[in-house]
């Protein structure tokens, strides 16, 4: 399948385009170093998946207050003022991942980009600040109340998109979470291409487990989805 057939990227934000998992771990490390310092980055990976999956989370990332204080039990870190409320105002300062912004500023040349994020707005307009500002348009947990994987998030964009005049065939969701992105895109018909960030790592790091789903494109980063782009279009 050809990637010039698309007219629209769709894109998970938070560890496809943003190093979440990196922009925690310093958070933590920051605040809490000497205690932090005798938990390995994977134990903290583990912790956070654990408690974000539990039933009582909130909407991305304000749960993040309850999310540290849980994880602080979990890895027995010490209490310290102020800690758990700063952790959602961590992601200001969490880092793209290195080749995020370029190949973004590459794609945007021959496509329409659109962020599909269960961030919240006030998040996500950090996140794309950090980005350049690459998105022609965005959908958020404030817009569509419920987050991914729940097939009504990938309506509501789909129906943004259907009112620009674009078909789902026009569409490539891009994303690194098979989770809440991957398999759930694929069973609701969308062509889809798994930016693997994790590649050859262990484990899940700090997202929810998920059968692997076949995508239609595979690339360890996304700046090897735009050297496919450029190539098709030579």
């Amino acid at each position: 399948m050809s990637l010039q057939k698309f007219k629209v990227l769709t894109f998970d934000v938070v560890g496809t385009l943003i190093d979440f998992e990196r922009g925690m771990i310093e958070y933590i490390r920051g605040v809490v170093p000497d205690a932090a310092a005798r938990v390995g980055d994977d134990a903290i990976l583990d912790a956070y998946r654990h408690v974000r999956a539990a039933p009582s989370a909130e909407w991305y990332p304000d749960d993040l207050v309850r999310v540290y204080g849980d994880m602080a039990r979990e890895l027995k870190l010490p209490a310290k003022a102020g800690a758990a409320e700063g952790f959602p105002d961590s992601v200001k300062q969490w880092p793209a991942f290195p080749d995020s912004a370029a190949a973004l500023k590459r794609l945007r040349v021959r496509y329409r980009l659109v962020a599909m994020t269960n961030a919240r707005r006030w998040a996500l307009a950090h996140m794309a600040h950090t980005l350049g500002e690459p998105f022609d348009d965005t959908v958020t947990v404030d817009d569509v109340r419920f987050e991914k994987p729940d097939p009504q998030f990938f309506a509501f964009a789909r129906g943004r998109l259907s009112a620009a005049g674009h078909v789902l065939e026009d569409i490539l969701h891009v994303a690194q979470s098979q989770y809440h992105d991957i398999g759930v895109a694929r069973k609701l018909g969308y062509s889809v291409c798994w930016i693997e960030r994790r590649k050859g790592l262990k484990g899940f790091g700090g997202t929810k487990e998920a059968p692997i789903t076949k995508p239609d494109y595979h690339f360890a980063t996304l700046a090897e989805l735009a050297d496919a782009v450029d190539a098709e279009g030579r």
